[in-house]
């Protein structure tokens, strides 16, 4: 069963284009990634699955409902942590959060505590006295409260400082076991290598790619790096090398084909040293903007 559909999402801004024709579907209980750099398209295509702006075009499904007519009872079960956060300054954090709980048909208070103790917040902080990261704490225990079936996470680790980054991690793993749906969205691709079962690449407002995690990072690309006197990094221009860099006594490139190949090239020099990696899923992910 898909938790949510996509079929030919389009906004556009007058002649600005935030996105076109986005197609994807997130299955029940999987963690999905959407990434792509800042200003692709991801926070666009969010704001109008939820309906907080409208659709240019095309339809979004959201647990079988179309998620614009039946938006108010949809987004009950959601959880979404956008990108930017903004709150009431004056107000105390345990102030807002019952306030935001008191929109749910339950009571949230235990939740409150348990989520805001793994977060170590502070309760009885006023808003404006939090530091960015603080605030970010608050938006991530403001959509888990009333324990959603979906989460929408919007960028959700910027502020967050290493420690705090592994332990939401930690407390998503653990919503995801319960058969919560996650659609992560982000820009930083160690977080969605680490965390998700599937991924969208967006450039430009647009699908480029779906692949699983595992399809992208068993690539056949190859990260190569020599070591040796004399080099020459022009023996090794042909097709399949690329981000071919070389310094002193090393030459380092991906490489895309028959392994075979780069290495009766590398035979003909005098090497000291060979180191064959498997690339990052950042260096993966340039091959799609290039």
């Amino acid at each position: 069963m898909n938790v949510i559909e996509i079929n030919k999402l389009s906004k556009y801004y007058g002649d600005v284009k935030g996105c076109k024709d986005v197609e994807f579907n997130v299955k029940e209980g999987e963690i999905f990634g959407f990434i792509g750099p800042n200003g692709a398209g991801k926070s666009t295509t969010i704001r109008t699955m939820l309906s907080l702006i409208y659709p240019t075009s095309g339809t979004v499904t959201i647990f079988g409902k179309d998620a614009i007519e039946f938006g108010p009872e949809v987004r009950k079960e959601i959880g979404y942590l956008p990108s930017e956060i903004f709150y009431y300054d004056k107000m105390k954090v345990i102030d807002l959060l019952k306030y935001s709980a008191s929109f749910y048909d339950k009571d949230c208070n235990d939740r409150i505590y348990e989520l805001s103790a793994i977060m170590e917040l502070d309760l009885e902080r006023k808003i404006q006295d939090l530091s960015y990261g603080n605030k970010k704490k608050v938006g991530i225990v403001q959509g888990l409260l009333h324990s959603p079936k979906l989460l929408i996470l919007d960028e959700p680790t910027s502020g967050l400082d290493p420690l705090m980054q592994k332990r939401f991690f930690d407390l998503i793993r653990e919503e995801n076991k319960k058969g919560v749906t996650v659609l992560f969205s982000s820009h930083i691709l160690n977080e969605v290598q680490q965390l998700c079962d599937r991924v969208a690449i967006i450039k430009d407002g647009e699908i480029i790619s779906i692949q699983e995690i595992k399809t992208l990072q068993d690539d056949t690309y190859k990260r190569f790096t020599f070591k040796g006197e004399n080099l020459n990094s022009n023996k090794f221009k042909i097709e399949g090398v690329s981000n071919l860099e070389q310094s002193d006594t090393l030459v380092t490139f991906l490489f895309k084909g028959d392994v075979n190949s780069i290495i009766a090239i590398a035979a003909k020099s005098k090497l000291t040293d060979v180191l064959v990696e498997e690339p990052t899923l950042e260096e993966i992910f340039m091959h799609y903007y290039e």
